[in-house]
């Protein structure tokens, strides 16, 4: 069992087992999946403000038709001189060989908001490794606004497949399509096409309460439009990142993204449908891809509520900005030091197009796709890297120096939501907006490059080894993403020194020394 110890110490200890085969049905068909403390999603680890956590990961993986090696990031957490327990494998570890028990330690450093956890190897978190992560504050300056926060009020959202997630990457390498879900699951539950008829998850409110939900998405690839029949919500916070509050009735959510909003139980006593058809999504799949909001007092039953098509206005990230104390438009209005464009491409996209299964090149970025380097980035760094030169392969690793303002350019190249690992970014101009915003944009940590020119700045202030990529599974799987060396000098000397512990540097070793079809 995944156990939390209690949280009114200042670490929290997390312990074994955490990555192990079960047979899980979220959606009435019964598979094998990868999964963290034995359900789907995973156990959800809650903790308070200012919490340390110590998580103990023990590899229990045995199943042959799945990864049997892992890896987890904390998606989101800063990871402020703990490049190491990022997670992403070959960037910031090795991955963690089975009956191989490693240690994620590290600080939240203030933090608070919604995240959430997930494999980093490979499409493993397809199969299932993957769970909230919630960082409560007591003194939210958004408290006054709602009656409940818990466990209860966290909604997550994800997409399930029928096919192990090795089958399904490969059949996309070899033939350029992308694996469709065969189901859309809200908080873990929901229907497939042709299936019986599993009981929807069900969110309790009580009239005239209001109420924090926590929108998670876990997804491998949908984004997924959120509403709930007859009801407005206020957006408050957007990946960790408290926002003054915005009106609105449906907001889309894409792979990795958090928002928050404030439902106030505010309608007749009854049953509602809480709806979030992924796209792209079959037609039945959309359709079944739902929850149930139930007032207390209301009859244990299915809603006839109708959506309202378009669902009213639709929640866009430009109307967002950070509230005061989060510091709007804290990285100024100049030119930044430094910039990169990043332009998308797909050589070999195309019905039917056969390509070589090893090189997996459907995505380029800069004429050139991803693959994983020999050796993790961060080791490389350790090792006395220091030059872009010096890094394999040079060409998908960027160098950024200490405090840089860094501006990430995206001219378009389809619905890509985009993660900056180690970092949150100011969104200064969406691919809905033809002017930038430098006074208060919107801040997060993944942004959807949905066509249109996206720019989003960063400082440099956090050495370490951080993964810029697609949050598509499939679409980093086929090369969509690059790597930066933040500070390499910093990370190896100084007050941000890397400390690696003994079990970061068994990794590696042990992991080479695996047979192959457990690499």
């Amino acid at each position: 069992m995944l156990a939390l110890l209690s949280t009114f110490f200042a670490a929290v200890a997390i312990l074994p087992a955490f990555a192990e085969n079960n047979i899980v049905s979220p959606d009435g068909y019964e598979r094998s999946a990868v999964t963290a403390g034995g359900t789907f999603p995973g156990t959800p680890i809650l903790i308070n403000k200012g919490d340390d956590v110590d998580i103990s990961v023990h590899n229990e993986l045995t199943d042959p038709t799945m990864r049997r090696s892992t890896s987890i990031h904390w998606h989101g957490f800063f990871q402020a001189r703990s490049s190491y327990a990022d997670g992403p494998a070959f960037v910031n570890q090795c991955p963690i060989p089975p009956n191989t028990t490693f240690h994620y330690n590290f600080s939240t450093a203030g933090q608070t908001g919604s995240y959430w956890y997930h494999s980093h190897l490979s499409t493993q978190y397809c199969d299932g490794l993957r769970g909230v992560f919630i960082v409560y504050d007591p003194e939210d300056p958004h408290k006054h606004l709602y009656d409940y926060d818990d466990e209860s009020t966290i909604i997550t959202l994800a997409d399930w497949y029928h096919d192990p997630a090795p089958e399904d990457t490969n059949e996309f390498i070899r033939t350029a399509t992308v694996p469709n879900p065969d189901s859309g699951l809200i908080n873990g539950r929901g229907r497939f096409d042709g299936g019986d008829e599993v009981p929807y998850a069900i969110v309790n409110v009580e009239y005239g309460k209001r109420y924090r939900l926590r929108l998670v998405s876990i997804s491998c690839r949908p984004l997924y439009n959120f509403s709930i029949d007859g009801h407005n919500f206020t957006a408050i916070e957007l990946d960790g990142v408290s926002h003054d509050p915005v009106a609105a009735q449906s907001v889309d959510v894409y792979a990795a993204q958090r928002v928050s909003v404030i439902l106030e139980a505010n309608q007749t006593i009854g049953n509602y449908w809480i709806r979030a058809p992924p796209q792209p999504g079959t037609p039945a799949v959309k359709n079944l891809t739902r929850a149930i909001l139930r007032y207390a007092g209301a009859p244990d039953e299915e809603p006839t509520t109708t959506r309202q098509d378009p669902p009213g206005h639709a929640l866009n990230d430009a109307e967002m900005h950070p509230i005061a104390a989060e510091g709007p438009g804290k990285l100024g209005n100049g030119t930044a030091d430094r910039t990169y464009i990043f332009n998308i491409t797909q050589p070999f996209a195309g019905a039917n197009q056969t390509v070589d299964v090893d090189k997996a090149a459907f995505f380029q970025i800069n004429g050139t796709s991803y693959v994983s380097p020999p050796v993790p980035v961060l080791l490389q760094i350790l090792s006395g890297a220091s030059d872009a030169r010096d890094f394999l392969p040079s060409e998908q690793v960027f160098l950024i120096e200490p405090n840089e303002i860094v501006d990430i350019v995206i001219p378009g190249g389809g619905a890509h939501p985009f993660h900056l690992h180690g970092h949150n970014f100011d969104i200064i101009q969406t691919s809905t907006q033809d002017h930038p915003n430098f006074y208060n944009p919107p801040r997060r940590d993944v942004v959807p490059i949905n066509g249109g020119r996206t720019t989003f700045r960063f400082k440099a202030d956090n050495p370490g080894a951080w993964f810029l990529h697609c949050h598509i599974d499939w679409h980093l799987e086929a090369g969509l993403a690059v790597v930066f060396a933040e500070s390499p000098a910093e990370n190896r000397d100084g007050p941000q020194k890397q400390a690696t512990p003994a079990d970061w540097q068994q990794l590696c070793p042990a992991y080479d020394d695996l047979d192959p079809d457990l690499q």
